[in-house]
């Protein structure tokens, strides 16, 4: 059975300014609302609502100076909890580099990272201007030193196992190569469902910090999921890889996980309700609301 750790802070983040999708805001908010009660300390980090004069690139990176300030507010947030355990709720993929950041200066070499994803998350601004498809690079020490001036030790690419990345493009392909870093696809878990206990074990970590990007799952039946955006122009999302596990699958793996290392992170991130928030979009014009579109 996992353990949870008594000092576990939750970390509330509902950025939306790395994936450059406003909702992302209102997901993170319902999410904290889905989860049970938290049992120990809460902090929830400012994330103001869109401002398009803001979103234009700066150096190659989308909304940097938002980004940044947020990245702050996390790491002194974290700091002043200096907590054993981090539940990250987000919001996109970019809240999880000041915990694991953290994390890792933490528990140092007893720590690995097990990202569950359709995506590796190692571009760079050259590539993508959208910075939470940079995070993993920047915990590895890749990346723009406005972002990466958080990882004060950076992760081992060794220690890093990969869970349903599929359909990689070639620079990501070619990235994990080169520093030798293990995918295990949607059909190899499948096959065998004892590989990622397997490559815990053989890590020699004793902990392991856990990213969960809900857009691993199929987009089949789950109105969450960016890719079922209902506003979405056709042909929006071709090209991009999709998730292909289920959520059955993702328990039953974190439940193996915790009952052969402790957890002392995970991050819940893209979560995208799109009906609660086009509710909540409408909700915020109603007289005396006081709202403004999120």
């Amino acid at each position: 059975m996992t353990r949870t750790p008594a000092n576990t802070l939750r970390l509330v983040m509902p950025q939306w300014q790395g994936g450059d999708e406003p909702a992302y805001r209102v997901g993170a908010k319902v999410l904290e609302a889905l989860l049970p009660d938290a049992t120990g300390p809460v902090a929830t980090i400012p994330v103001p609502l869109a401002a398009t004069a803001d979103r234009a690139p700066v150096d190659g990176i989308k909304s940097r100076v938002a980004l940044v300030a947020q990245l702050d507010a996390a790491v002194a947030a974290i700091a002043d909890h200096a907590p054993e355990a981090i539940l990250t709720v987000g919001g996109d993929c970019l809240v999880d580099l000041a915990p694991i950041a953290y994390l890792s200066e933490t528990y140092g070499d007893d720590l690995a990272v097990l990202w569950i994803d359709a995506h590796p998350d190692v571009m760079n601004k050259s590539q993508f201007s959208h910075a939470h498809a940079h995070v993993l690079a920047m915990l590895l020490g890749d990346g723009d030193a406005d972002f990466t001036k958080c990882v004060t030790r950076t992760i081992d690419p060794a220690r890093v196992l990969y869970v349903g990345v599929n359909d990689m493009m070639e620079g990501e392909a070619a990235y994990l190569a080169d520093r030798g870093m293990t995918n295990i696809d949607p059909a190899a878990l499948r096959a065998d469902t004892g590989a990622v206990t397997a490559w815990l074990k053989a890590s020699g970590a004793t902990k392991v910090a856990v990213h969960f990007d809900l857009d691993v799952l199929s987009p089949a039946g789950r109105d969450y999921l960016l890719f079922n955006n209902p506003h979405a122009p056709a042909g929006a999302f071709d090209g991009i890889a999709t998730g292909k596990l289920e959520l059955d699958e993702i328990l039953t793996l974190l439940r193996d996980v915790g009952a052969t290392l402790d957890i002392v992170g995970l991050a819940i991130t893209e979560f995208l309700p799109w009906g609660m928030i086009d509710l909540s979009r409408a909700l915020a014009a109603l007289p005396l609301a006081g709202g403004e579109e999120p």
